[in-house]
């Protein structure tokens, strides 16, 4: 089943192309990795699927509607979203703002209920969270703020689940344990997942397809094994490394060795 499909998606930002005929066909219960080096289109792409940038007619699709005619409260039903950045003006207590996940269910004035509470508790236990529902989130530090909004993305209960960066604020231990957590939650519950991630050996752990973006375009999409190769690596990143296989997951795994010479230098 397909979730989300884009045709034929262009963007610019006033006179600079930034994406250039994207095509994607994502399906239900799967886990896809949006990588590239930097400026490559990454945000732009996922900004574009969440409706925040506003593509043409007939290029994004969300279970088959067009994203542009669906309501930003029905959409919100459709797709959670976990931001790059995330700015709390207010001073909200941690478990306050994971249900915020639950508005879009609630009617004008309706607060939430023991399940929304059950719910909320549920994803904060899962992402180690729960201990910090009564603290301000402006108390909190910045990964223990990421691992909250997760948590508010989980709660959200929708097919398909965007996330902008989602580990960079976070140490090696909850690195993992965000997208292992993502992972299960993904296969246990047929939500598709697209993720942002700059860490490729992350990338190869826990995505079964990645979507290799360079200059605006799709270089490559497919299983890691299939796109993660050391020419590919050399090509986009502008970076000579060495693949081998890792002996815990048998996946592979990317150790860089040198900038290549089409690259520069840092020296």
């Amino acid at each position: 089943m397909k979730m989300i499909t884009v045709n034929n998606l262009d963007f610019s930002y006033e006179a600079a192309s930034v994406l250039s005929g994207i095509d994607l066909s994502l399906e239900k219960g799967r886990f896809y990795s949006i990588l590239g080096p930097n400026g490559s289109g990454k945000t732009t792409l996922l900004k574009n699927l969440q409706k925040v940038l506003r593509a043409d007619q007939n290029c994004v699709y969300i279970n088959g509607k067009d994203i542009t005619s669906i309501s930003v409260k029905e959409l919100s039903k459709r797709l959670a979203v976990v931001p790059q950045e995330t700015r709390m003006d207010f001073d909200f207590s941690v478990l306050d703002m994971v249900l915020m996940g639950r508005s879009p269910y609630l009617k004008r004035f309706e607060t939430e209920s023991r399940s929304d509470l059950e719910l909320a508790e549920k994803a904060m236990m899962i992402t180690d969270t729960w201990r910090l529902k009564d603290r301000s989130v402006r108390s909190i530090s910045g990964g223990e703020l990421q691992r909250a909004i997760v948590s508010r993305a989980m709660v959200q209960d929708t097919e398909i689940l965007l996330l902008d960066e989602p580990v960079s604020h976070l140490d090696i231990h909850h690195q993992i344990g965000i997208l292992k957590t993502v992972s299960g939650f993904s296969k246990s519950r047929e939500i598709t997942v697209v993720a942002v991630l700059h860490d490729l050996n992350l990338a190869i752990e826990f995505s079964d397809s990645v979507i290799l973006l360079n200059h605006g375009e799709i270089k490559a999409m497919g299983s890691p094994e299939e796109v993660i190769t050391e020419e590919r690596i050399r090509e986009i990143y502008k970076m000579n490394c060495m693949i081998i296989r890792n002996p815990s997951s048998g996946k592979p795994h990317v150790i860089p060795t040198e900038i290549s010479k089409q690259g520069g230098s840092y020296e």
